[in-house]
């Protein structure tokens, strides 16, 4: 060993270190350099060679690929591009007796892929000395053997090759034998020993000589052999084989035990210088460990499994020897023939996952690898996927294929991709192989929230507390986290010129709107808002949807009286004739509620009369009739306190005071000042019978003069009295709407007022309707409100006004 290690240092020094880039036969770049290179030893600029960019290399995922499970000798710099040795190369371990070894790889770039074949020549560098079959060979010769006599010396084996393999044999110093090198036709060298002096027996028995077989590498390796000779009686014929060269075939699923060739060989002696003995005189320890041979038969049998993957062929010699050591050689050629036992496998080189949603058609998303160890046709593989999906493999160079996109992707209907690559060759039967491949669709905002519903309404009762909630909003979104992520917000916007904010407000995370402050139904009944759902994506996506707010009326209204005036505002007569029949209209208390609905439906009772069985009123209408005639025993002064309630819950109620006089002439007009010291302790009663009194002659005959041409245009049997008056629209509140049922009185309703001059603070009135027809007391007016706030939007203030309750 001491020996050996010092022959590969001098050689290491001595032999010149050369690199070669050929551009050949064996693919686009080749490389030649001697074996058992220190790892990390630059072969070559593999990047330099084939005119690629060394910056470039990392980016595009350079590496060494190699068929299977093979070693990789090789690797390349990402950095400065050299192809350097990462495993211990061997040449005799990898090539055997071959003349040239060459090592195949393959140098795969993506982005574009390209493909490149790298062939590496390995020199053989003299790292083996000579090895002989055995350490002692035992010769038997007779000692009548003529001078010039050969016996052949087995062959030393040496691994290498060429100049490095066995070139001669020196044979020790002795007084009968010298040594004659001999070459096979196929070039291998052989020691003869050559009988120089004949044996005596009787002198010298047996001889010990010493044989070397030196190689021709630098520095020089060498082996030895001791040769035992025993002299014997004479034994002149060697075993003669009846083949120079055996060859067999032999398939790959051969058993153990099959028999694959016989070698026989005849010897022209007789006895036991006849008999043949058969051993391998040299083979390969691949080859030692899968075949046996019988020493008697020469039936050569399998011993090992067979794989033509592994060795498609074995060459050994086997030796025929008869009884007294005369021996001769031959060759047996084994090829083993190829089956197709070997599935194709998938190798998965490239991956991109995920996969954005929004790739386009085509996109190449992984990078496949298909290999088959057998050969011919039974390597040739088809790729293909059987799911339904949205990928296909495109064949691109030699064994690769491309993973791509045929056509648009949504995450949202398939998130998991599960592709199953099925690979099948064309041996018979076919074998096959499949690998399931996971890719992932990574989300993209492509998908705007979505209401549940395309409007949304709410109804929220008056006099709320701020802060309640009104309704709720949902949005969907059905993208991935942030994307899907949604936040509601309120569109700006206005009501009567106030920012909708000061009215409501929503919760961007559940979508619950709240009022910001109470509600007043106759502020407003209804208004609208608009509500934006916008996601967390970049850049965001939203939709907006519309929430109509109806606010419900609560009865906090009480009903109010327009006529007749409230007490200390003015003193207010009506003047009944004593002719009135029964069911004679002599007035009508009108009121108003600013609420709505049932809350604003009026019912009027009388509360409190002078006389009970006299007056009535309309329930709804507040129409103030005779129930019968007047009599002359019925008191000149009447006086009714009228209640008017709605019909909310709990219901509301306001009353007022009718003064009532029975009177024909207005001669009985200054006992009216009883009516205003019973009912009221007022100073304008005085002011009014002064003014009454100054004045009463004028108007006494004015008044007679008009009723009487009324009378007589009108041809009426008898007097009524549509009592009522004129209402100034200072009376009407602002917010006044018309309900049905409410028993107020309609704008079309239209009388003359006649007053007494005087005192400002009270009016004592006489009234006649410009209608011709009173409406009967059991029918009301109605009218829905919004036809009466059109109405009331319309009236420009004439001086002839309607009376119009709003």
């Amino acid at each position: 060993m001491g020996h050996k290690g010092f022959s590969v240092a001098v050689l290491v020094c001595s032999v010149s270190f050369f690199l070669l880039t050929l551009h050949s036969a064996y693919g686009d770049v080749s490389y030649s350099f001697p074996e058992e290179m220190k790892r990390g030893s630059v072969i070559g600029n593999i990047a330099k060679d084939l005119g690629l960019e060394a910056s470039r290399l990392s980016a595009r995922k350079a590496r060494i690929d190699t068929e299977g499970n093979r070693k990789r000798y090789c690797d390349i710099n990402l950095t400065s591009g050299d192809l350097i040795v990462t495993e211990r190369i061997d040449r005799e371990e990898l090539c055997g007796e071959k003349v040239s070894c060459l090592l195949s790889f393959e140098l795969v770039l993506e982005n574009p892929l390209e493909l490149h074949r790298i062939s590496l020549q390995i020199q053989d560098v003299n790292d083996n000395s000579p090895i002989f079959p055995k350490d002692t060979i035992k010769l038997d010769i007779r000692e009548s053997a003529d001078k010039g006599a050969r016996y052949r010396v087995n062959a030393a084996h040496d691994a290498d090759i060429g100049q490095n393999a066995v070139q001669s044999y020196v044979l020790q110093r002795n007084n009968h034998f010298v040594l004659s090198v001999q070459t096979t036709s196929a070039g291998s060298k052989y020691g003869e020993l050559v009988l120089d002096k004949e044996l005596d027996r009787e002198k010298q028995q047996e001889l010990q000589l010493l044989i070397t077989a030196v190689d021709g590498g630098t520095p020089q390796r060498s082996g030895t052999v001791v040769i035992h000779v025993t002299v014997l009686d004479a034994n002149d014929n060697a075993p003669v084989f009846s083949q120079a060269v055996y060859k067999a075939s032999l398939p790959e699923t051969s058993p153990l035990g099959t028999l694959v060739v016989t070698v026989s060989s005849t010897d022209a002696d007789e006895g036991v210088n006849g008999e043949v003995m058969y051993e391998f005189s040299r083979m390969s320890d691949k080859a030692r460990k899968m075949f046996t041979l019988d020493q008697k038969t020469g039936d050569i049998t399998v011993i090992g499994e067979l794989d033509y993957e592994e060795e498609s062929k074995y060459e050994m010699f086997v030796e025929g020897k008869d009884g007294y050591g005369l021996s001769s050689d031959t060759k047996v050629i084994i090829d083993i023939t190829d089956i197709n036992d070997n599935a194709p496998v998938i190798y998965l080189k490239s991956l991109t996952n995920p996969i954005p949603e929004n790739a386009s058609p085509g996109t190449e998303v992984g990078i496949i690898n298909v290999q088959d160890r057998d050969s011919e046709n039974n390597r040739q593989v088809r790729c293909s996927i059987q799911q339904n999906v949205p990928f296909k493999l495109v064949p691109s160079i030699k064994n690769y294929y491309s993973l791509v996109t045929t056509g648009e992707l949504d995450r949202e209907l398939v998130s998991d991709y599960n592709i199953t690559i099925i690979a099948t060759d064309e041996g018979s039967p076919p074998l096959s192989s499949s690998k399931s491949v996971q890719l992932s669709v990574a989300d993209v905002n492509d998908n705007p929230p979505v209401f549940e519903e395309q409007s949304y309404s709410a109804h929220v009762t008056e006099n709320n507390k701020p802060g309640s909630s009104v309704c709720s909003v949902t949005a969907r979104d059905p993208d991935w986290r942030q994307n899907g992520t949604v936040i509601y917000s309120l569109l700006p916007g206005e009501l009567n010129g106030v920012p909708m904010s000061s009215f409501l407000s929503v919760n961007g995370d559940t979508g619950v709107i709240h009022a910001v402050r109470s509600f007043d139904y106759e502020q407003f009944m209804r208004f609208k808002v608009h509500v934006m759902a916008r996601d967390n994506g970049s850049p965001p996506l939203s939709s907006n949807v519309t929430v109509s707010v109806f606010i419900t009326d609560v009865n906090d209204n009480s009903p109010q009286i327009l006529y007749p005036a409230p007490e200390g505002n003015s003193f207010m007569t009506e003047l009944v004739p004593k002719a009135a029949h029964g069911g004679s209209l002599v007035s009508k208390v009108i009121a108003v509620d600013a609420d709505s609905g049932q809350n604003a439906w009026l019912s009027y009772h009388i509360v409190k009369s002078t006389d009970p069985g006299l007056f009535t009123i309309g329930l709804h209408s507040g129409e103030i009739r005779t129930q019968r005639d007047i009599s002359e025993s019925d008191s000149m002064k009447q006086n009714l306190i009228v209640s008017v309630k709605d019909n909310g819950q709990p219901s509301l109620s306001a009353t007022c005071a009718m003064y009532l006089v029975i009177s024909d002439n207005l001669a009985e007009v200054p006992e009216l000042k009883d009516i205003s010291y019973d009912e009221s302790n007022s100073k304008l009663t005085s002011y009014l019978i002064i003014a009454l009194v100054s004045v009463s002659t004028f108007f006494l005959t004015f008044i007679i003069v008009i009723l009487a041409v009324r009378f007589c245009h009108h041809k009426k049997p008898r007097l009524l009295f549509d009592g009522a008056v004129a209402i100034p629209s200072a009376y009407l509140p602002p917010n006044y709407a018309e309900v049905d049922g409410a028993g107020t009185l309609r704008g079309t309703y239209n009388y003359d007022a006649y007053l007494t001059t005087g005192s400002r603070t009270s009016d004592f009135k006489f009234v006649s309707s410009y209608n011709d027809h009173t409406l009967p007391a059991d029918q009301t007016l109605r009218k829905i409100p919004t036809d009466f706030a059109e109405e009331h939007d319309d009236s420009d203030g004439s001086a002839e006004v309607g009376l119009s309750c709003k």
